[in-house]
């Protein structure tokens, strides 16, 4: 049974049995909406905690008794204790006052808090809609294996942290960037599934034009996602803290420090010079073939509006996208740019999803 068939019931009087068929995949598409926003919130709260230099507060993974902060004074004191042990007080934050300690105590707890808060909004609705048996057929396994990822990263959120409570107080840049792709993943799955329940025709793309549309709106999502990736990696190494200048790094186009690691592919993953620089290709690629993509929706004469609309948005998100980029690197990383930046980038990638699955 399709989601757009009525539901039938020996209880049920036809009229109840197709308002039942009608608005159950839409309840459904508007709960993981509701959750892919909260998604965006943790993704944007997650950079704000990384550029607080908030992550390694909390120095241990406690997903119940966690839940709530420090009743106490002296609860507050054990807190600070603990974190006095870390190498990251030690070498970067000695002699911190305890009220500065709140400070970024406060941004780990409301990321951490707001990571159990998306787990609850997730699972108790799901549980809802199987037990009332209301989810549309096809759906569940998608949906099971959210969850399941959703349990990942909380793990993963963990193992980032607990990469940061060693000698050297910084995360480590690959376990940063797979804790940020996943967010993505899961953002993606939920908003790909809650689009194919409020739109469940699918495009009937016959000519030339039409299908290799369709090819680079898979093809944009993809190298959306690579940008992420790199983006995680300029965070991890703190790359955006160099080469403040644009277009050029510092004077060259191709800085020279982008090859000094041996062999060569340690550049990719630990050279600041070639992640900003690898970062900044992505964008220059995105730059020019979004307006291709766009150029391409706008000729095709079989596609939905549908895609040519959110082609329009997703060249104009790309724009604003580069310029927040721009911005926070010149002003090197200031905290309400770098949010920003970051919150575009969730913006893009949904944009970028709507036209693929506007055409899919």
């Amino acid at each position: 049974m399709s989601p757009s068939q009525p539901v039938t019931s020996q209880r049920l009087g036809a009229p109840v049995a197709d308002h039942v068929a009608t608005h159950t995949p839409r309840a459904v598409a508007t709960w993981l909406l509701v959750c892919c926003l909260l998604v965006f919130l943790m993704i944007v709260v997650g950079g704000v905690t990384r550029l607080t230099h908030s992550g390694l507060s909390i120095t241990e993974w406690q997903p119940i008794v966690g839940t709530l902060p420090p009743p106490s004074a002296a609860d507050w004191d054990a807190a600070f204790a603990k974190y006095r042990a870390t190498p990251e007080y030690q070498q970067v934050n000695e002699g911190m006052t305890l009220a500065e300690f709140k400070g970024i105590f406060w941004w780990e707890y409301f990321h951490r808090l707001l990571g159990r808060a998306i787990g609850v909004v997730f699972a108790l609705p799901l549980a809802w809609f199987v037990v009332r048996r209301r989810i549309p057929p096809g759906y569940g396994g998608p949906l099971v294996a959210v969850l399941l990822l959703g349990g990942l990263q909380g793990a993963m959120g963990w193992y980032m942290v607990q990469s940061g409570l060693v000698d050297d107080p910084r995360v480590s840049q690959f376990r940063l960037t797979a804790h940020l792709a996943l967010a993505f993943v899961i953002f993606a799955a939920m908003f790909w599934i809650a689009l194919s329940l409020l739109f469940p025709k699918r495009a009937q793309v016959d000519d030339a034009e039409g299908r290799s549309a369709r090819r680079w709106s898979f093809g944009i999502v993809g190298l959306v996602f690579a940008m992420v990736v790199t983006g995680g990696f300029v965070a991890g190494l703190r790359a955006g803290f160099a080469y403040n200048t644009f277009p050029l790094m510092n004077g060259a186009l191709v800085p020279t420090e982008i090859l000094m690691l041996d062999p060569w592919w340690k550049n990719l993953f630990w050279n600041m010079a070639t992640v900003q620089f690898v970062h900044r290709l992505g964008a220059w690629l995105l730059f020019f073939l979004v307006p291709l993509l766009w150029w391409k929706l706008r000729r095709a004469p079989s596609l939905p509006a549908r895609a040519e609309k959110g082609g329009n948005a997703l060249l104009a998100m790309l724009l604003l996208q580069i310029a927040l980029g721009i911005a926070t690197l010149v002003h090197v990383v200031p905290l309400p740019l770098a949010a920003l930046h970051q919150a575009g980038a969730v913006a893009l990638f949904a944009l970028a999803l709507n036209v693929a699955h506007g055409l899919r």
